[in-house]
């Protein structure tokens, strides 16, 4: 089971000749990142957009065009069709989001003739190293469903799953967390979780309603009298709606020492979409996640 970033870094690097396909790549950050991805033999790229651009960005921040691929596309739904192709039609392992809308990306991967469409729902997974959490943590979905119900979040569960699997963990501990601990009428979140915990979900150990503390605290499970193997050992944490998956996400990300990655699941291959916020780190981390998690998913 892989236990730190280092290890993603070392397990993404030690697969062979694996390619990003970068959608609308004209920025910075963007190519920097690649460039890390490439130094560290983790992934080379095929950057799609304004080739003429590209270069002459990568030529300002010291980088060689010479060790990329180019696709030259200047209108928004074509480089993303054509990002996208390169992904389902199998030259590229995983898709990468530049400096392109958000809607413009999804409704390329979602196209029923070239896209990557899998799952009917499409989740946020973001991967911490906490030092004072035993394990690595998955907190989902931060970003892309605003207001799930049980359906949704058993789909989400189902995708956090691709990238435990990916981790080598062959029962991801899920805890569904509201905001206490046991099921009231006034409180949704807590009933979906009673039904969650009923499902019969392959690879995953759901339990709840769980507050955040008991989720992933042995000690506060064990003073509010809490007996569950999910209780204080979670691996997944399931967040009620968007907010709260939000806040979490970027509470971990900016007012704890963490290391973090974060990755779209869902389709048949992993999505990036980095932050201009986020760190370099940050950036490599979540290009290592997805070229794991997508060869985790050719192999079931």
């Amino acid at each position: 089971m892989i236990k730190s970033f280092d290890e993603v870094l070392q397990a993404a690097a030690a697969l062979e000749d694996k390619k990003l396909a970068v959608c609308k790549a004209e920025n910075e950050e963007v190519l920097q990142a690649v460039e890390m991805a490439r130094t560290a033999g983790i992934a080379h790229s095929i950057l799609v957009g304004d080739e003429a651009k590209i270069k002459a960005m990568q030529q300002a921040l010291g980088i060689d065009p010479a060790n990329y691929e180019f696709i030259d596309s200047t209108d928004d739904q074509t480089t993303a069709l054509e990002a996208v192709k390169l992904v389902s039609g199998g030259t590229a392992d995983v898709l990468m989001k530049g400096v392109i809308d958000t809607a413009t990306i999804l409704k390329a991967v979602l196209n029923k003739e070239v896209g990557l469409r899998m799952s009917k729902v499409i989740s946020h997974i973001a991967l911490f190293s906490l030092p004072h959490y035993h394990k690595m943590l998955l907190v989902t979905d931060a970003a892309m469903n605003i207001a799930p119900d049980v359906e949704a979040k058993e789909l989400i569960i189902k995708n956090a799953l691709h990238v435990t699997k990916a981790l080598g963990i062959d029962q991801a501990k899920v805890a569904v967390v509201c905001a206490k601990e046991s099921v009231s009428d006034k409180m949704p979140a807590t009933l979906d979780a009673a039904e969650l915990r009923e499902r019969d979900i392959p690879g995953a150990l759901v339990d709840g309603p769980f507050a955040l503390d008991n989720a992933v605290s042995q000690d506060s499970a064990r003073i509010k009298g809490i007996d569950s193997p999910v209780a204080g050992d979670a691996d997944i944490v399931l967040m009620p709606d968007i907010e709260g998956g939000n806040i979490l996400y970027k509470a971990l990300g900016f007012l704890t020492d963490s290391k973090g990655a974060g990755i779209i699941v869902g389709a048949r291959r992993p999505i990036v979409l980095t932050s201009r916020a986020d760190e370099e780190e940050a950036k490599l981390n979540s290009i290592a996640l997805a070229i794991l998690v997508s060869e985790s998913m050719k192999e079931h």
